[in-house]
C-alpha cells in the first residue's frame, strides 16, 4: 500500500494506463502529479480522483522538452518537497512502416516521445528521489522490442521499447545505492486509445502472416488487457511490496507474447 504522505509523478496521465495508473495510486493515498500535454484530460483526470477523496496537481509539459519537464518536476517538489514514485507511461506508436519507406522524421518524432522523453523524465525527477532518500520507478514499455518482433514495420516502436527496458536494467545498478528500485512493465493487447496516435503504411510488406484460430492472448481468448490490468502491477511496483525488485521487466499481455 501507498502511504497518504507518498508523492508520484505519472506522465501521459491524461488517458490510457497513464490514467488508470495515477487514479489507482491517488486511491491508495499517493499525492499525484498528472503531467502531459492535454489539459483538459489531465483536469478530466484529477476532478475524478477528487472526487474519489484523492488529491493532486496537473502538470502540463511535452515530456520530449527538457525545460518544460525541469519546470514540471520542480513545481511538483516545491508544492509536496518530496518525490516517492515515477511512471513514465507516455508513448506513442508512432509510424509503422517497411524501413525503406519510413522517414527520418517519422523515426525521430517517435525516439523524440518514446526514449528521449523517458530519458528527460527520468534525467529531471532522479535528483529529487535522492534528495528524499531514494523510492521507485516504473517505465512502461512493450512486448514490442524485448520479447515479440513480429508487429509489422514497427521498427521504430520497437527499438524505443528495447531501449526503454536496457535503461531500466542500467539504472537499476546505478541507482540501487540511493535506495531507487526502477523497473519496467510490458504490456501486450491493451484497450486503451494508443492506437489513435498510430499510423500504418506498407503492412503487406513487413508481416510475417500467422493465424491464431483461437485468438492470440490465451488467458482471455483473444480479449484484450485493460489499463487497470497494468496499473496494478505498477503500483504494487511502487508499493514496500515490491522493496527486493529492481531491474526486471514484467510481461502484462495474458501469455500473447509467449505465442509470437
Amino acid at each position: 500500500m501507498q502511504s497518504s504522505d507518498t508523492v508520484a509523478l505519472i506522465t501521459g496521465a491524461g488517458s490510457g494506463i497513464g490514467k488508470a495508473t495515477a487514479t489507482l495510486l491517488a486511491k491508495r493515498g499517493s499525492y499525484v502529479g498528472l503531467l502531459g500535454r492535454n489539459e483538459e484530460e489531465l483536469l478530466e483526470t484529477l476532478n475524478e480522483i477528487r472526487a474519489d477523496g484523492g488529491d493532486g496537481m496537473v502538470l502540463t509539459a511535452d515530456i520530449a522538452d527538457s525545460k518544460e519537464m525541469r519546470v514540471a518536476a520542480d513545481r511538483l517538489f516545491a508544492v509536496r518537497g518530496r518525490l516517492d514514485s515515477v511512471v513514465a507511461s507516455a508513448g506513442v506508436n508512432g509510424v509503422w512502416a517497411p524501413i525503406d519507406d519510413l522517414t527520418p522524421e517519422e523515426w525521430d518524432k517517435t525516439i523524440a516521445i518514446n526514449l528521449r522523453g523517458t530519458y528527460l523524465t527520468l534525467h529531471h525527477t532522479v535528483p529529487k528521489m535522492k534528495q528524499t532518500g531514494g523510492g521507485a520507478i516504473v517505465v512502461v514499455s512493450s512486448i514490442n522490442g524485448t520479447r515479440t518482433f513480429t508487429s509489422p514495420g514497427a521498427t521504430a516502436y520497437s527499438a524505443t521499447k528495447a531501449g526503454q527496458l536496457a535503461m531500466v536494467q542500467q539504472l537499476a545498478l546505478e541507482l540501487g545505492r540511493h535506495q531507487i528500485r526502477i523497473n519496467a512493465v510490458c504490456p501486450g493487447k491493451i484497450d486503451t486509445e494508443i492506437s489513435d496516435n498510430t499510423a500504418q503504411r506498407g503492412k503487406e510488406e513487413t508481416e510475417i502472416p500467422v493465424i491464431w484460430p483461437e485468438g492470440d492472448i490465451p488467458l482471455t481468448q483473444g480479449a484484450a488487457g485493460k489499463a487497470q490490468d497494468v496499473a496494478e502491477v505498477i503500483a504494487f511496483l511502487c508499493s514496500s511490496g515490491a522493496r527486493h525488485v529492481t531491474g526486471s521487466p514484467v510481461w502484462i499481455d495474458g501469455g500473447q507474447s509467449l505465442l509470437r
